[in-house]
């Protein structure tokens, strides 16, 4: 049986070029066009003209179905003036370099009709169960998931960008529920850009999404309960029924020992409710979070943590809260497996304050500490120094003395807080993680140095203005 194809014209060409390339492959039909004076001097032909033009008589080409590529090849060139080929090479080659889908032109594949579907397709087996170890993680992500909600900034919209791809910006987290009044805590960073509006308490500055147990994300509106940027908290209340809150289970970070186990859920780069496992890998540690604070007794994990895990909680082996994710140490913004969260302890201290008050009352004493720097010019390698008392403060009715200048106009140096009860204080910042454990109206005995005696002075603590 024979086949006939006609090219009558220039717009079949790219047809011709399909059909030659089932027949010889592109490989043979490249060949014979770069060839094409060896077909020429094979077989002469009368048709060309002299300009080079294509021929206006049809051209047709002869194969057998069960006919061979050396028979195919003999019929293409013979059939074929040598310009038509060298113009159907041109085109093949300008097919696939402009052609929007020629990158990748169709294979051809004669596969294995001895064989069947059935015969190579392997068999499946049943997924057997879980081990332990596997069966507790996923039990308390279940668990815990829907206590993990998605937050957004009002103030920073998704934008879909040229690919259709959206970019979720930096300032969207995870929070956590914290009871079943509505309340939602996350980090001060991740609503940052609305708490520097100044926003009054009750206004709306975050969107949350929060899962329901059928699986679909509810969005409420986010109102300002409180925020505290110190620690990098703030707390959120949104309008939902009770059956969607669930709250997380708080733990002790207090107990917390290095190797154990820990898990992270947040919404990392926008990808909502993702789990990270790692261990506890450093405790106490200086987080230097994003609001440009320093906060003390961190807790460090090699748990995967990403933007987007700020807010979310750190959890341990049986599900409590022992942390929320804030930071992560990284040169790229990108998880490097040092990921730090606040310990659950000052997260007890501090929410419950930021929702009765909407704002955090420290304990402390009024008056005011000499930095750092300024202490080791003056030579204090131990302790911290205060500067100034105010009259009216429960400090300067105790008998603490501040720092003055002598007539002759030299600094005579002022009391010296070497220690809190039994809690040593070497700097400025070691005083302030001591007031820390305290609350306003504790009485504690501070142990200080006056020149060269050392004095202990029972004092009652007052709040602190920072």
């Amino acid at each position: 049986m024979m086949q006939v194809l006609a090219f009558n014209s220039w717009p079949l060409q790219s047809h011709a070029i399909s059909v030659l390339s089932r027949l010889l492959g592109r490989r043979q039909l490249c060949f014979d066009g770069i060839s094409s004076s060896v077909c020429s001097h094979s077989q002469p032909h009368h048709n060309d003209s002299s300009n080079g033009d294509v021929p206006s008589q049809p051209i047709s080409i002869q194969r057998s179905v069960r006919g061979h590529s050396k028979k195919l090849d003999r019929v293409t060139c013979n059939s074929i003036p040598v310009t038509t080929r060298r113009i159907l090479f041109a085109s093949l080659f300008m097919y696939s370099c402009y052609h929007p889908s020629s990158r990748y032109l169709s294979a051809l594949a004669s596969g294995d009709p001895s064989v069947t579907v059935k015969e190579v397709t392997p068999p499946v087996f049943p997924s057997s169960s879980l081990f332990p170890v596997e069966e507790r993680i996923v039990q308390l992500f279940e668990k815990n998931t829907y206590s993990v909600v998605n937050i957004f900034d009002v103030t920073l919209r998704p934008q879909l960008n040229v690919t259709g791809v959206v970019e979720i910006p930096e300032g969207n987290g995870s929070g956590v529920v914290w009871d079943r009044q509505g309340h939602i805590i996350t980090n001060y960073h991740v609503i940052g850009n609305a708490l520097s509006k100044n926003p009054s308490p009750g206004q709306v500055v975050a969107r949350v999404n929060i899962l329901a147990s059928e699986g679909l994300q509810k969005n409420f509106e986010g109102k300002l309960i409180g925020a505290d940027r110190a620690k990098d908290l703030a707390v959120l209340k949104i309008e939902a029924s009770e059956d969607l809150l669930r709250p997380i289970i708080v733990g002790q970070s207090s107990s917390l020992r290095v190797g154990q186990q820990c898990l992270a859920i947040g919404n990392p780069f926008g990808f909502d409710h993702t789990l990270t496992v790692g261990v506890i890998s450093g405790l106490n540690r200086d987080i230097f979070s994003q609001t440009g604070v320093t906060i003390g007794g961190g807790v460090q994990t090699d748990a995967a943590i990403n933007p987007g895990n700020s807010g979310g909680p750190l959890l341990d082996s049986k599900g409590n809260l022992i942390g929320i994710n804030t930071a992560i140490f990284t040169q790229t913004g990108t998880s490097a497996g040092v990921g730090f969260a606040i310990p659950s302890s000052t997260v007890l201290k501090i929410i419950p304050q930021l929702i009765q008050f909407g704002k955090v009352f420290r304990a402390g004493l009024n008056v005011e500490i000499a930095p750092d720097l300024v202490a080791n010019q003056l030579n204090i390698r131990n302790g911290a120094l205060i500067l100034l008392v105010p009259g009216n403060s429960l400090a300067a009715k105790a008998g603490l003395l501040p720092t003055t200048r002598g007539f002759a106009g030299n600094i005579v140096l002022g009391d010296i807080i070497v220690a809190v009860d039994d809690k040593p204080v070497k700097s400025k910042a070691d005083l302030y993680r001591v007031w820390d454990d305290y609350n306003v109206g504790d009485k504690v005995v501070l142990k200080i140095l006056r020149g060269n005696e050392n004095v202990e002075l029972p004092i009652v603590l007052e709040e602190r203005s920072s």
